[in-house]
């Protein structure tokens, strides 16, 4: 992964972080999803001029980890390098997610501050000893509620089911070291009602909300029924509660303990990105772990959806997992980036199918944004030997385009960059795409070639000026989520030599008409989105 922070200093970094992910199997697209999400949101800041940290990273430790490695034959540490180098990390960079680190709950710049923090809080009095009973998850790594349970049916006949999972949950009965989250409930309501946005989207801030108003139960924080984890440094019989030891990592990775100065101007998160069935652990645990370390608490926790295929949520337990490079082989990169953000309302439950890909891939990517770049291409090359003509003639139907452009991009930089609504970012710049071949399709540029007057080759030459200006903003606005496909329509439009580098281009800038020198050499270079073959068969 390439380390791509801002080069702006000063100031505290714009700090977004996805969940660190279980290594017990290969990545799927829910996990690509929330990473995609995560890369566009910190590729758009960056655009902005902003100051980022993007981190990412895996969870190796707990019980589910270690029976899996049980399962092949390996350890726990052998299962977690092996899942890492070949699964987790060759996928983000297939998917060109710019994270700026990577942080594995197995390395020593994480487990020695692990140590420390919980030391120091049971140092404070916040932690104590004691015993617990309880059905326990092992997939989700957590005691449930007696009332979360689902009955079973067929074969979990007469047990009791975890209802995420929907695999019987076992009673486990341990002594263990406690947190004393029960002291933190009305603090973390005072802290909701003040932060109303702290918790996205409106429905599962309810949802956390009701269930902190309920009454929160001290924290069981360790285990001692199995080693594999971070040993409790005063008790080394015990290891340290994964989801303690995971949520630490947003600290650990940015200098807690080690690097003052770097977790100063990163520290706290701005966003946390986060599925919402670990919803609890970021918007209840992780604050109240904060509180008592007196610790800053992040700007946002934002819970996307769930992905449904067939009407189950896509997870590998429920066998819907699907590997992201069954679609990028296929669609592409750039395409996989787009059709999740762009098909799915950040923040609620979306369902995917291959049909509903391909239909969008043809009608928005090929026929509106794809074309529009060749035919601009085409006309330029034609009409004026590849170089762009300056716009000399403008009118009322160009204003009507620059005012377009001013709207699409200050919509986008709200709803991308400020409310995480990547749908409707994108859905403002594929209006503005819309609009321009609207543009082209009125002013009949084939037509207005055959009046050779000064006055029709001037209106001609604005037409299409107009139109490759446009397009270059249309590259400079997708890029955050099409980094491969504006680059190429950058390089078409002769941008590079005269405007420098795609990323200088801030987003707040693009509607700044007339970026593009006349002069540039057009060239009609690859298809953006070519047309593809029928959907594959097994």
């Amino acid at each position: 992964m390439a380390a791509t922070g801002s080069e702006k200093q000063g100031g505290k970094a714009f700090y977004v972080t996805t969940p660190i992910y279980y290594v017990n199997d290969a990545p799927h697209l829910g996990h690509a999803y929330t990473t995609v999400a995560g890369d566009v949101l910190t590729r758009w800041h960056r655009q902005r001029g902003e100051k980022v940290w993007y981190l990412t990273g895996t969870d190796e430790h707990g019980q589910k980890i270690m029976r899996t490695a049980e399962a092949n034959g390996v350890s726990p540490q052998q299962w977690a390098d092996k899942l890492v180098d070949e699964a987790w990390k060759p996928l983000w960079d297939h998917l060109d997610i710019a994270n700026d680190d990577f942080i594995r709950t197995t390395q020593k710049r994480h487990t020695d501050r692990v140590q420390e923090f919980v030391q120091d809080l049971y140092d404070k009095g916040e932690i104590y000893k004691g015993g617990y009973e309880g059905p326990y998850c092992v997939g989700c790594e957590e005691y449930k509620l007696p009332g979360e349970l689902l009955d079973g049916e067929g074969e979990y006949a007469g047990q009791k089911l975890c209802p995420i999972h929907k695999k019987p949950v076992e009673i486990l009965s341990e002594e263990n070291y406690f947190f004393k989250l029960s002291a933190y409930g009305e603090k973390l309501l005072a802290h909701y009602e003040a932060n109303p946005g702290f918790i996205q989207p409106e429905s599962a801030r309810n949802e956390v909300v009701n269930f902190v108003r309920q009454g929160l139960q001290d924290l069981s924080i360790s285990r001692s029924t199995f080693d594999w984890g971070i040993p409790i440094p005063w008790d080394e019989k015990h290891v340290i509660y994964v989801w303690v030891d995971a949520l630490l990592n947003y600290a650990t990775a940015v200098g807690y303990n080690e690097n003052q100065a770097k977790f100063e101007e990163t520290f706290p998160a701005d966003v946390h990105l986060v599925g919402k069935d670990i919803l609890r652990f970021h918007a209840v645990i992780w604050p109240a772990m904060l509180m008592a370390q007196g610790l800053p608490l992040p700007g946002k926790v934002a819970a996307n959806g769930w992905l449904m295929v067939g009407g189950e949520k896509m997870s590998k337990s429920n066998l819907t997992g699907i590997k992201p490079q069954d679609l990028t082989s296929h669609f592409g990169v750039d395409a996989y980036r787009w059709y999740f953000l762009r098909a799915i309302a950040f923040g609620q439950d979306g369902s995917f199918s291959w049909e509903d890909f391909s239909a969008r891939y043809t009608s928005e990517l090929a026929n509106d944004y794809g074309n529009l770049a060749s035919r601009v291409a085409a006309m330029v090359g034609k009409y004026f030997g590849g170089e762009l003509p300056e716009a000399t003639a403008d009118g009322e139907a160009e204003r009507a385009i620059h005012d377009g452009l001013a709207k699409a991009v200050a919509e986008a930089d709200r709803r991308i960059g400020e409310e995480l609504d990547f749908q409707g970012g994108i859905l403002a710049v594929l209006d503005f795409v819309k609009q321009v071949n609207g543009y082209i399709t009125e002013q009949e540029p084939w037509k207005v070639a055959k009046d050779d007057s000064p006055e029709g080759k001037a209106r001609l030459a604005t037409i299409l000026y107009t139109a490759a200006e446009s397009l270059r903003a249309v590259a400079v606005l997708l890029n955050p989520v099409m980094p491969e496909t504006s680059q190429k329509l950058w390089d078409s439009l002769g941008a590079e030599a005269s405007l420098g580098a795609l990323a200088e281009q801030r987003v707040q800038d693009a509607a700044d008409w007339g970026r593009l020198p006349a002069g540039s050499t057009v060239t009609k270079g690859a298809v953006l989105f070519p047309r593809l073959e029928e959907k594959p068969t097994a």
